[in-house]
């Protein structure tokens, strides 16, 4: 009796053991990993399947690919496998078939299917008509039929997406010229690609790791060193820019806005914040410049906002506003973004939803303010309050007389004496003494609005 029920449980033990080795052939695309290599079930019992997968695979590919261009452009993508999108600020090619890139000197190959050849070129940055001198052209030969390519040194699965890091430190150029494109040209492919930085800039790819690495699972290619041929099975050379700091849904490739690209950023540096409601109490950040449009009476002014009722963190140019995944978390935790016009200002990105951006518009800087900065916050949800300062409240009185043009009418600067002499009139030379009465108004409204908020 004892020998039976012994054996009764080996026998259960027995078939429970084979019971659990034979679990994960009952699910389809289940991997495991046996000395660091990947093995699929879905491949090895399952070809059929795999087989599905890849053509899926290819296209989804394709079809993404082809969301990046519409019209005449779709219909030549279709028909030839390559166009080009021009719009008034930004260029882009896609080709859906196999491409070779040599990173050498840059220089795309892709079949033509015919006997014959062209070339194109374009450097791809996205704000073209702002191009940095800096950025390198991207060739695109469409090679005929009795023309041999360079070989490959490299096969690659995936397409690569090709764009340059152009000239970076400045935190609005990064993220309006470079960042927001790379989101709406890239995102929809799901990480799915490979990520080809010309004019690589070791500072730029550390400092947005995160969210290149959202962006792509793979390590960007820095074509400087690693100057040889890489095949890939499609690929996209250049970004799709929207507007300033702007995601529009209704263009290509269609669907994504600026909700959409905060709660990427959200979860891409773990904000905690995402609605004004949230933040434990009423907290304004003073972003201080220490060059241009300084506020000349600031310790004045965090005075004035404390007693308000507001806590103050004063930010400076430091190693905490170029390190984003710190300063990020820092801007989320504010009720209030406070700032001169500038590049800084640019973090209101991060702020929660239902929070306010103060910006102290200086003379001169008017559409610049409004276009940049003030639009952008009221198409993420963020109240947007305009300090726009007295001409007595500028230091150009003294430096041009209360009646010279300058501060009578900043416009015809512009005008009269074009783009680049105004902007050092009104950035470089231009600081500002607040009227500190009339500038309360402003602060106690913004205590208003962030505490009603959390009212609610």
């Amino acid at each position: 009796m004892e020998k039976d029920q012994k054996k009764k449980k080996l026998v259960f033990r027995l078939n429970t053991f084979i019971l659990l080795l034979s679990l994960p052939l009952l699910f389809f695309g289940l991997d495991f990993f046996v000395f660091g290599q990947r093995i699929s079930f879905d491949q090895h019992f399952h070809g059929g399947t795999a087989a599905k997968k890849t053509v899926d695979e290819k296209e989804f590919i394709k079809f993404h690919l082809s969301r990046l261009v519409r019209g005449e452009d779709r219909r030549k993508l279709d028909e030839t496998g390559f166009a080009c999108d021009t719009a008034v600020h930004s260029v882009h090619c896609v080709s859906t078939k196999p491409v070779r890139i040599d990173t050498g000197n840059m220089t795309v190959y892709i079949p033509s299917g015919s006997d014959v050849q062209n070339e194109t070129s374009i450097r791809p940055y996205a704000r073209q008509e702002d191009l940095p001198k800096p950025i390198s052209p991207v060739r695109m030969i469409l090679y005929g039929n009795n023309t041999d390519p360079p070989s490959c040194e490299f096969h690659h699965g995936l397409p690569a997406v090709v764009f340059s890091s152009g000239s970076t430190g400045n935190v609005f150029h990064e993220i309006n010229d470079i960042i927001i494109p790379l989101y709406i040209t890239t995102k929809q492919f799901g990480s799915r690609v490979l990520l080809v930085v010309e004019d690589y800039k070791p500072s730029f790819v550390a400092k947005y790791r995160a969210i290149l690495s959202r962006l792509s699972y793979h390590e960007p290619i820095n074509p400087a060193t690693n100057a040889t041929v890489h095949c890939f099975p499609s690929t996209v050379v250049g970004l799709k820019y929207h507007d300033n700091l702007a995601l529009n849904a209704s263009d290509i490739p269609g669907g994504y806005g600026m909700p959409a690209f905060r709660t990427f950023l959200r979860a891409t540096f773990s904000l905690r914040y995402a609605h004004v409601s949230q933040v434990p109490r009423p907290r304004l950040v003073l972003l201080s410049r220490t060059g241009t449009r300084r506020f000349l009476n600031e310790d004045e002014m965090i005075d004035m906002i404390k007693d308000a009722g507001f806590q103050v963190l004063v930010v400076k140019r430091s190693k905490l506003a170029s390190n984003i995944e710190k300063f990020s978390r820092l801007i989320n935790s504010c009720s209030v973004l406070l700032g001169a016009h500038g590049a800084g200002l640019t973090n209101e990105i991060f702020l929660p939803t239902g929070a306010v951006m103060i910006q102290v518009e200086l003379l001169g800087t008017e559409w610049a303010s409004n276009t940049y900065y003030g639009d952008t916050a009221r198409a993420m949800g963020v109240r947007y309050l305009r300090y726009r300062i007295d001409p007595d409240e500028s230091s150009l009185v003294k430096l041009y007389g209360r009646n010279s043009s300058v501060v009578t009418d900043p416009g015809s600067v512009f005008i009269q004496r074009g783009l680049i002499p105004a902007r050092i009139v009104f950035l470089d030379q231009q600081n500002v003494r607040i009227n500190l009465a009339r500038f309360r108004e402003t602060i106690v409204e913004a205590l208003s609005i962030v505490t009603d908020s959390f009212a609610r």
